[in-house]
């Protein structure tokens, strides 16, 4: 025979989380005084405060931003390293896909940005520059060496989502260079395609021309630079001088808008909308181009 013995109530000394009434929490928060279980507390300078107060703070203490508006990131640069692990993750599937069929589908020629032919992709105008040369061991390496340098650079001063907001406009700036400067596709001709992150990177040199100078640095290295790169796409074939130049000019109208836009409330507003600008811009070109 089996006895109901009623539960002890628990006892109004007991201190209990807030949150969590059913735990018993004899930690309580250094800022408001208030129990915190395990679940509930987090660590500060001295001793642990509660969930609540540790958003509290977070909400009412300003945001550090840089002087171009973007949110001050410390440590590594992600995005940086972000799109690097990318294109090598995409040179790896070039290398394992059969029959080439990353390139094939991801890859942008003109021939893709022209509705008549039937199979208008233009995406392919930013995800070609994900995918590199395998035939070129170098023009990976190069590309990926030169975004880590700027992109250590540029990321800290303009913050994370302006890097990669200047990175893919730059991106597509190339692509639209390409097609702007480049015959159309015409039926019975070869079909060559472009590939590579060249023009992004020529977009971080426009960049970091115009950060430098709105800084005021020295810019005669960069300039160097510039034109010795530039001169090369000339020199060496198969190098597409038109998205480096399409992405040179594109990356300086990214850094113009981020850089000379007033301080103030009302910066991310203008940024916001003068980037929009620049892909707006870039979406007319290529139409006014096709369509003629």
């Amino acid at each position: 025979m089996s006895y109901g013995i009623p539960a002890a109530e628990p006892s109004a000394q007991v201190p209990v989380c807030p949150r969590h009434p059913d735990r018993p929490s004899y930690v309580r928060c250094q800022r408001c005084g208030r129990p915190a279980c395990p679940d509930c507390q987090r660590a500060a300078a001295v001793g642990f405060q509660c969930v609540d107060c540790v958003n509290e703070t977070k909400r009412t203490t300003p945001e550090v931003r840089t002087v171009y508006g973007g949110a001050v990131a410390a440590g590594k640069p992600r995005v940086t390293f972000g799109i690097i692990a990318l294109c090598g993750v995409m040179y790896v599937l070039q290398w394992l896909v059969p029959n080439d069929g990353i390139y094939q589908s991801l890859g942008f020629a003109n021939y893709y940005a022209e509705p008549q032919y039937g199979e208008f992709e233009p995406w392919r105008m930013l995800s070609a520059a994900f995918l590199h040369s395998q035939g070129f061991i170098l023009h990976i390496a190069l590309n990926m060496y030169m975004l880590w340098i700027f992109g250590q650079a540029l990321e800290p001063l303009l913050g994370r989502i302006r890097f990669l907001a200047l990175y893919l406009l730059s991106a597509l700036g190339g692509s639209v260079g390409y097609l702007l400067l480049t015959p159309l596709y015409t039926p019975g001709q070869p079909l060559y395609g472009v590939v590579g992150a060249s023009g992004a990177i020529f977009g971080l040199f426009g960049a970091m021309l115009l950060v430098q100078r709105h800084r005021g640095g020295d810019t005669r290295q960069l300039w160097v630079l510039i034109a010795i790169n530039g001169v090369i796409g000339f020199i060496i074939p198969q190098i597409a001088w038109q998205a480096h130049l399409g992405g040179l000019i594109t990356g300086g109208l990214c850094a113009a808008v981020l850089a000379y836009t007033p301080r103030g409330p009302r910066q991310r507003l203008l940024q916001a909308a003068g980037l929009t600008g620049v892909l707006l811009l870039l979406i007319a070109l290529s139409w006014i181009r096709i369509s003629l």
